[in-house]
């Protein structure tokens, strides 16, 4: 074994932190809620939190079965039928504003799991080639990497926008493949989505490992789901798994 690569959100940091903002607290008016006023509607919180899941969901649907597509556009039209939800109509005014609101709030809000630098830190002086790939654009990813302080640790980070190319669709992993110098075979793949990151990496012959946060489930997840090589609910348990493997 030679390189782990990394999904991104969801695996290398929770959404949790995220998903709290876009719920609002205490003092604090949800994101959810914000796009309901802008869009003239008057309903509680809780109709608008079910409202922007089925459009999640539907949006997922629609875009599950493409090879490529920007994210941006994935995200556009959630919010469209978030609108539509809600017995509303989004503009393109709307759009635009919701897209910029909902990047920033996870710009501000998203944080590293507890133990991911140090295991990132561990398995880079085991050794090990670490990058990240990632089904999301270049106006997330990079900034995201760069705030984190995870460019001083990996050696690439691709974007489903670079490789024009989505998770689980092969050429994806091949392009990483590619940027690593390695063979599936010599390959960790760590994600959070059984239908994206396990099925796609085992389909090239890579060993996968599913992280697994209670509450937090990916989305698009549809149909029959594969099983990973490995379960792990701290990034810290890949160490053994690594240095396990490496000593065979």
């Amino acid at each position: 074994m030679k390189a782990v690569f990394f999904d991104f959100g969801g695996t290398l940091f929770s959404y949790s932190a995220f998903q709290r903002a876009m719920r609002g607290g205490p003092g604090n008016e949800p994101i959810f809620a914000r796009a309901a006023s802008r869009l003239g509607v008057d309903v509680d919180r809780g109709t608008v939190g079910r409202a922007y899941g089925k459009a999640s969901a539907e949006a997922f649907r629609k875009y599950s079965d493409r090879d490529f597509y920007l994210h941006r556009d994935l995200f556009e039209d959630t919010f469209r039928f978030f609108a539509r939800e809600l017995g509303a109509a989004a503009d393109e005014d709307f759009v635009a504003w919701f897209y910029d609101l909902q990047r920033d709030a996870l710009f501000e809000h998203f944080e590293l799991r507890e133990d991911c630098i140090e295991t990132l830190e561990t398995l880079k002086n085991d050794g090990l080639s670490l990058h990240i790939v990632s089904n999301i654009d270049d106006d997330y990813l990079h900034p995201m990497v760069e705030r984190s302080g995870l460019d001083s640790l990996l050696e690439h980070w691709t974007s489903s926008e670079e490789a024009r190319s989505c998770k689980p669709h092969p050429r994806f992993f091949e392009l990483a493949l590619e940027k690593a110098g390695c063979e599936a075979a010599e390959v960790l793949f760590v994600g959070d989505s059984p239908a994206h990151d396990v099925a796609g990496a085992s389909s090239l012959g890579m060993t996968t490992a599913l992280i697994v946060e209670e509450g937090a489930p990916p989305p698009g997840q549809f149909g029959e789901l594969p099983s990973a090589d490995h379960e792990i609910r701290a990034l810290a348990e890949l160490v053994p798994i690594v240095r396990e493997r490496r000593s065979r």
